[in-house]
């Protein structure tokens, strides 16, 4: 092969492998040409806000798609995992300082109870994680609805006895008093830099992805794959429990339905970074492009005016952008 055929190659496989932060950084010139409210500190700090719960949803899904699997009930975990927060905070009298700890700490019990639930049946009983995870959407929409009747759950605030809910907000509604970069995104930050350790550098992330690339393989060396995908399942459920606790915080209110469709942009946001739906091939900080990829999309729109459904298009257009490339990549290795 001749030296410019190689270098050819070797171009090709780089804008492939870094197509997502290519795409981004051109999203945020032709964003910043479009509009000039795009670059304003008020602006990125509320796109980066809206983007901390998808963050976190993603990298759960992320695990799951990495052993091989997928996680459709993620969006329903936030719903009834932020309901029982709220519930707790608004009727069962878990609103002060203390009781809003136990409240949270609730949210976060139920999102990862659901996700064991999902690691059982995909692991244990080795049902096919679409089905297992739709099945696990279904319940806990329906538990979601019946907590609420419906109806959303306002926080109780600027009131007796309510001081917990009211830092709740604060947390959610406000930033540092240094640069006032929102307090959320300080979180997303911190599990993203924890994500990322895990993943490359503990024997743990490196098992994960084993277990979605050569699971057979795995299982003879004498591995317990099982574990890993249940771990998967439960980190998903525990990342959709974090989801909900930021968007609970920063509306003040839970309703039934509110993290109805993340599961669906957090594995777009997935495919988008690189992540094979085969399994054991994908990244933490190109998952991250791939949500700031999303949210771009939507707050360039917004900030023009444009439908809801123009955005759709556009996203799904990218998404299929993305899985070309995947498979351009999959050709070339």
């Amino acid at each position: 092969m001749s030296e410019a055929a190689k270098r050819g190659g070797s171009a090709k496989a780089f804008l492939v492998k870094y197509s997502p932060v290519i795409i981004l950084a051109a999203l945020v010139v032709v964003s910043s040409i479009i509009s000039p409210v795009f670059l304003s500190v008020q602006n990125i700090y509320n796109v980066l806000r809206q983007q901390a719960p998808y963050i976190m949803v993603a990298l759960g899904v992320l695990m799951t798609i990495l052993t091989g699997g997928i996680d459709l009930s993620a969006g329903f975990l936030i719903s009834v995992s932020h309901v029982f927060l709220a519930a707790a905070a608004a009727w069962w009298g878990f609103a002060s300082g203390g009781g809003i700890v136990v409240a949270i700490l609730l949210c976060l019990a139920i999102g990862f109870a659901f996700g064991c639930a999902n690691g059982f049946l995909v692991a244990k009983m080795k049902l096919a994680a679409f089905i297992a995870t739709l099945a696990v959407m279904m319940i806990a929409k329906g538990l979601s609805y019946i907590i609420t009747g419906g109806s959303p759950i306002k926080l109780p605030l600027e009131a007796e006895g309510c001081e917990g809910a009211d830092a709740l907000i604060a947390f959610g509604q406000s930033g540092d008093p240094v640069i006032g970069l929102p307090y959320a995104v300080w979180l997303a930050i911190a599990v993203v830099i924890i994500f990322w350790f895990i993943m490359n550098q503990t024997m743990f992330g490196r098992m994960i992805v084993a277990s979605g690339s050569n699971k057979q393989a795995v299982h003879l060396a004498g591995v317990n794959v099982d574990k890993y995908i249940f771990s998967a399942y439960a980190i998903s459920g525990l990342m959709a429990g974090i989801a909900g606790f930021l968007i609970c915080a920063r509306a003040g209110v839970a309703t039934s339905t509110n993290g109805d469709g993340y599961e669906l942009d957090a594995i777009a946001a997935c495919v988008i970074g690189g992540a094979s739906l085969s399994g054991g091939k994908g990244g933490v900080l190109m998952t991250i492009c791939g949500v700031m990829i999303m949210g771009l999309i939507g707050n360039i729109m917004n900030l023009l005016s444009v439908a809801s459904y123009p955005q759709q298009i556009i996203k799904g257009l990218i998404i299929i952008g993305a899985v070309v490339m995947n498979g351009m990549t999959q050709k070339d290795e």
